[in-house]
């Protein structure tokens, strides 16, 4: 990767970045067969064909009756109730003209029917069906309507979603193949970090991040292993980042990146491996970095709370799912009036912590939380998502703007 930025003189722009992580993306892992009830969530590893059609034989939508519509004079007809089929059923005996059947939804029909009525829609009389006109194929579900034999059905490196296992199994299918979880290590790095329910001495903090980011690793799939807190010495870092590059697909950590002089984590990978990228054209979250260790690719976010937070969801997110196979990691924002001015432009491009709202004329539009900064995470916890205003950009309130929704950026 050219112009890397490392030197630190020149910020890299947000979707020049991303882009250039696609690049390192190590190939998709190995692939397992698992049965459907283990696949929600996984990435499919194999395109998938329906080997049936679906429906397998013509049948009824709706609980009524099965009849022949050449037997429909111009106002209907009257017809011979000749017996009943209910889903489940074989349907072998074959109606003759000027005769119905009763029929229950999902039913095949029998041979010689090719239309339904609804039951509502037509009056009984003993043995004797009164019907009104009835259109051909009324109320037919015709075989291979939804699929036929061949026909695609699901495409590699998509994210297994219930009604994807629903469609597998609607056709058959009892296993799939997918790639195994991404295995990430997480570690975290400053002295100053303790664990929830430890007491705290002055100058410490606890570890949110742990939390916050191991949290959306689980999201998207990520089989995570927690390396802990690196205490601050670049003898602790190298020999933490070795070990996790020898056992583990991807590490992912968190502080130490920035221009402190205890900021080991950059001068570490630079011994172990290469510093392909510092500095990031956004805020929060400037200095992400990226680089690899042994072929391991290597993400350190910033330390700050919401800057983690920020960066692994715009930023790490992506280059995660294209790591697990996905095909589409790209989110589209939704664009929707700002509910608030931004008088300042700002060089970097802001992500801010905001949640969508109802004004008074009823139109939703995005609402901000007061505290915007890079360590503050309770924005973050109220927020819908992230509002996202351009390096430069001034705006009003009800100019157009656009929002990532945290729904769809896995968070």
């Amino acid at each position: 990767m050219s112009a890397c930025g490392c030197s630190g003189s020149g910020l890299r722009p947000v979707d020049e970045a991303i882009a250039a992580l696609m690049d390192f993306a190590p190939p998709a892992p190995p692939t397992v067969c698992v049965d459907l009830e283990e696949a929600l969530g996984r990435i499919l590893a194999e395109d998938i064909h329906s080997p049936i059609d679906l429906p397998l034989w013509d049948n009824s939508a709706m609980d009524g009756y099965a009849l022949r519509s050449a037997d429909m004079g111009p106002t209907g007809a009257r017809l011979k109730i000749a017996g009943c089929i209910a889903a489940g059923d074989a349907a072998q005996v074959e109606l003759q003209p000027g005769q119905a059947m009763r029929i229950f939804t999902g039913a095949p029909l029998p041979p010689g029917a090719d239309s339904v009525i609804a039951q509502e829609d037509c009056e009984v009389d003993g043995d004797w069906l009164q019907v009104p006109v009835v259109e051909h194929g009324s109320h037919v579900r015709c075989r291979g309507e939804e699929l036929c034999v061949g026909d695609a059905l699901l495409s590699a490196g998509k994210k297994l979603r219930a009604q994807d296992l629903g469609l597998m199994a609607s056709v058959g299918l009892d296993r799939v193949k997918v790639f195994r979880p991404l295995r990430v290590c997480l570690l975290s790095s400053g002295d100053e970090l303790r664990e929830p329910g430890e007491s705290l001495a002055p100058g410490q903090i606890y570890n949110a991040n742990r939390f916050s980011v191991g949290a959306l690793l689980r999201g998207w799939g990520v089989e995570v292993h927690d390396y802990g807190v690196l205490a601050d010495t670049l003898a602790a870092s190298r020999d933490a980042l070795s070990l996790a590059a020898s056992e583990w697909d991807v590490l992912i950590t968190s502080g130490g990146v920035s221009v402190g002089d205890r900021d080991y984590l950059k001068q570490a990978i630079r011994e172990l491996g290469e510093l392909h990228l510092w500095k990031l054209k956004m805020q929060p979250g400037k200095p992400l970095a990226f680089g690899s260790i042994a072929g391991k690719p290597w993400i350190g976010l910033p330390g700050n709370p919401a800057a983690a937070l920020v960066t692994a969801l715009v930023v790490a997110r992506p280059f995660l799912w294209r790591a697990q196979g996905r095909s589409v990691v790209d989110t589209l924002p939704v664009t929707l009036p700002a509910g608030f001015d931004w008088p300042t432009a700002n060089s970097r491009r802001q992500y801010l912590r905001a949640r969508l709202e109802l004004g008074g004329d009823g139109v939703a539009c995005i609402c901000l939380h007061p505290q915007q900064g890079s360590a503050m995470l309770r924005a973050a916890s109220w927020a819908d998502g992230l509002a996202v205003v351009e390096a430069g950009r001034t705006l009003h309130a009800g100019e157009p703007l656009p929002f990532l929704s945290f729904s769809e950026l896995g968070a």
